[in-house]
């Protein structure tokens, strides 16, 4: 087990590396150094010798390949420095951060998993009834809508007519639980339609299979069938999908903190993109990938947890 991690952590130096190199390219693809530094310089019409003074304060006057050496060690050794915009240490900003995103967004995770799992099963197990009929129409309907209209909606009814929690702020210290509810309930409706859909062909490919048909023929009851066989191998597929979900509630969280102010990751990096801001955009993007890279190696152990067929060595 310890000698497959530390392969996987060595082959993800090859996939930081490429995505830094990407990141800085599209990066300063898409902007200058000079017109970042007219956005992020306090002077609503500075000079060319301030904009310059400023291009150099930051490195940006040295070579491509010198700037992106030095970026890519720094990102490394987990050198963040200091926000192009604000000047303000990064890594003081993602600490401060980190606790409201993780909140909102573990909440909305587990919900979206377990909520899923159950109301998939509850299709799968009476599949081709009104029930699932239903499920599946109301997914449908779910499936339709843009996140957006799920955020600005929430807000409105929530927030404002059923007064569930506040529509903008985070002050934990007044109560977690209401400054959580209303972006909590948003990202679990946005996102539980598709993963009952996937989860419930999953359960209906495993329920076709032959070892289900021995066991009834033998007189197991369909209950049993369903938690101890169907969902059992059932996981492998459900465990793939739940890591490549982590980018969207990346995406969900930018949008929700943004919408409800609150003071997390996805507000930082979107005020970052707003400003032009690369050194904070370069570390988030760095976290990003780092995170994504440890659930796959997570993902590897759980497969090998709840299959015996598979083996990690």
């Amino acid at each position: 087990m310890l000698r497959f991690i530390l392969r996987r952590l060595l082959q993800a130096i090859p996939t930081l590396l490429g995505v830094l190199t990407l990141t800085w390219f599209l990066f300063f693809g898409t902007a200058s150094a000079e017109s970042i530094a007219r956005r992020n310089l306090s002077s609503k019409d500075p000079t060319p010798a301030q904009v310059q003074g400023w291009i150099k304060e930051h490195g940006y006057d040295q070579p491509p390949a010198v700037q992106l050496r030095k970026a890519t060690v720094d990102m490394l050794m987990f050198k963040f420095g200091k926000s192009d915009a604000t000047k303000e240490d990064i890594w003081t900003r993602i600490r401060q951060g980190a606790g409201p995103s993780i909140v909102v967004s573990s909440t909305i995770f587990i919900g979206t998993v377990f909520g899923a799992i159950l109301v998939a099963v509850l299709a799968a197990a009476f599949r081709g009834t009104y029930i699932d009929k239903t499920t599946t129409i109301v997914c449908v309907l779910l499936m339709s809508v843009v996140y957006t209209v799920y955020v600005i909606g929430g807000q409105y009814f929530l927030s404002k007519q059923l007064r569930y929690g506040p529509i903008w702020g985070f002050d934990p210290a007044s109560g977690l639980f209401k400054y959580i509810l209303v972006p909590s309930a948003i990202g679990f409706a946005a996102g539980i339609a598709t993963e009952i859909r996937l989860y419930r062909t999953f359960l209906l490919d495993e329920i076709s299979q032959d070892y289900v048909r021995t066991a009834r023929a033998k007189g197991v009851s369909e209950t049993r069938i369903l938690a101890q066989h169907v969902l059992k191998n059932a996981l492998i597929p459900i465990i793939t999908n739940t890591v490549a979900v982590i980018p969207g509630l990346i995406l969900g969280g930018l949008l929700l903190e943004n919408f409800f102010g609150i003071p997390g990751l996805g507000s930082y990096l979107f005020e970052a993109l707003g400003s032009n801001d690369f050194s904070v955009v370069r570390a988030m993007v760095f976290l990003g990938t780092l995170l994504y890279i440890f659930g796959l190696i997570m993902t590897d152990i759980a497969y090998a947890i709840v299959d015996p067929r598979v083996r990690i060595d």
